[in-house]
């Protein structure tokens, strides 16, 4: 190894070739150190394929590094020697390399950003800690668009990335005259439409003996290990990412928003763990993407739907999470207290939407954001659970979820908790919504159009007594005004009738 070399620590969630801190470094005067260290597992219960998914990767990266020409100091898991946490590593390899400083790049968390920045004290040396440049938007460009806004909605943040990206533009004009075609994609699956087949990728080697590690190691964590087929390395990922632009992307404007029995993916990419963890970069798919639109092979509102996520929600969710600051996480605006139901952990219930969604979380590590926000964030936040703990369950039991892109989509986008900085109004429904996006309802032994009674749909109640609850908050509300007149319209009667339905409901659940 070099004498005296900058250490350069590369995170999980860095397993980029093009990283700020490897930026004109020497290969012959640097070690990269990589670490897999207990407190990363345990901070939060990981479903069990997030973690075996996470630590192949890295092994992975490293075995990429190294063949690339870098000197890549590993840490295991399983070594004896481990000190369990990222600062324990670094003091550690301080004490091997004696290196002349350190060059890290930003953490994506506030927890792992207070580390890094507590580095050149404790350790007497000096530590370049550079901006994540994979991100189209720096956080100084967020603050300074934020600056003086009364309402930091994402379609105007937006339009800013969609101009400096030049994505779909036609000089400072959108493609086809309009910025968002999301009025576009919300149809319901086609139940006939056959839908593509995710690319699965054989455990090799590497990821056998993590799958072993972590079955062992993590018994007690929720989730399977049996089916894990995700990429685990780049060149697994562009595969994947190359089958969603053929096959997925012409019908993922149209049916992003459809659920059906059985079908995990839909025309959905399961992208999103390889960008948040650095296996792809997401301007390169947002230009593929943009190609197979040039190119007449897909619809504009397909495409845009999908450059939107990127370049609009994802990177407008980074910006938010560092602009909020870390007293986010405890934001309750509905005073919700209630616990969340064990079938979260399960599957186990016999609302089918439920047990869908729950099931195959439970049995991926994923499901879509329509899963994500209308099914199981609806039904929190419908019955009142703890957005503390929802935030919890969501970061602990999606490959994806990272605390910088979790927070803010549970804590704002599902359940309210921030009291509107990001969503204009709770995202809640009644079993109609659900019905009319899937074929769920269909195959469920309650009834969706039904409000009282043992077969009721427990939606149903829920969300008209969720309204009754809160028309304090929201019953001046543009958005809500409908379904309050619709409310309002209710004989006393009926409306008694639909909470003490909700509150039995409510009961058996505590």
């Amino acid at each position: 190894m070099p004498k005296s070399p900058t250490l350069i620590p590369i995170l999980g969630d860095q397993l980029s070739m093009n990283l700020s801190s490897l930026d004109g470094a020497d290969p012959e005067r640097s070690v990269l150190l990589m670490m897999e260290v207990a407190d990363e597992t345990t901070y939060v219960r990981h479903h069990k394929a997030k973690i075996a998914y996470i630590l192949s990767a890295m092994r992975h990266h490293a075995q990429a590094l190294r063949t690339a020409g870098w000197t890549v100091d590993y840490v295991t898991l399983d070594d004896p020697d481990n000190a369990g946490s990222f600062t324990g590593e670094i003091a550690r390899a301080v004490e091997r390399h004696a290196p002349k400083g350190i060059v890290v790049t930003q953490a994506g968390e506030w927890r792992v950003a207070a580390m890094l920045e507590a580095w050149e004290t404790m350790f007497g040396i000096p530590v370049d800690i550079r901006p994540d440049t994979r991100f189209i938007a720096s956080q100084a460009e967020f603050e300074e668009w934020a600056k003086d806004r009364k309402e930091l909605r994402m379609e105007f943040f937006y339009r800013l990335m969609r101009r400096k990206t030049g994505l779909l533009m036609k000089g400072d004009k959108p493609e086809g005259g309009k910025w968002n075609y999301d009025a576009d994609n919300r149809k319901p699956a086609p139940k006939k439409d056959r839908q593509p087949e995710p690319l699965r990728f054989a455990p090799d080697r590497i990821t056998r003996e993590v799958i072993e590690l972590v079955a062992a190691r993590f018994a007690d964590h929720p989730g399977a290990l049996d089916d894990f087929a995700y990429a685990t390395t780049a060149a697994e990922a562009r595969q994947q990412a190359e089958a969603f632009m053929a096959h997925g992307l012409p019908k993922f404007g149209d049916y992003q928003d459809a659920m059906l029995t059985g079908q995990h993916q839909l025309w959905h990419s399961v992208l999103s763990p390889y960008i948040n963890s650095g296996l792809l970069d997401p301007l390169d798919l947002c230009r593929m993407a943009e190609a197979e639109y040039e190119d007449g092979r897909v619809s504009l509102n397909s495409v845009e739907g999908y450059i939107r996520q990127i370049i609009g929600w994802r990177e407008y969710v980074r910006g938010l999470y560092w602009h909020v600051g870390p007293d986010y996480a405890e934001r309750n605006f509905l005073r919700a207290h209630r616990p969340l139901p064990g079938f979260y952990w399960t599957g186990e219930t016999d609302m089918h939407c439920m047990a869908e969604a729950l099931g195959q979380t439970l049995d991926t590590a994923h499901a879509h954001h329509i899963q994500r926000l209308m099914v199981t964030g609806n039904f929190a936040v419908l019955i009142g659970a703890d957005p503390a703990e929802v935030h919890r369950w969501y970061l602990e039991i999606y490959i994806d979820a990272y605390e910088w892109v979790e927070l803010p989509n549970v804590v704002g986008m599902s359940q309210f908790a921030d009291g509107g900085v990001i969503a204009s109004k709770p995202y809640v429904s009644s079993g109609a919504y659900i019905n009319r996006m899937s074929d769920y309802c269909g195959a469920c032994r309650y009834d969706v159009k039904q409000r009282l009674g043992e077969d009721a749909c427990p939606f149903n109640a829920l969300y008209w007594d969720f309204l009754a609850r809160h028309e304090g908050r929201f019953g001046d509300n543009v958005r809500m005004a409908m379904a309050y007149r619709n409310w309002n319209r209710m004989a006393e009667d009926d409306q008694k009738a639909i909470r003490a339905q909700a509150a039995a409901f409510l009961e058996k659940l505590t």
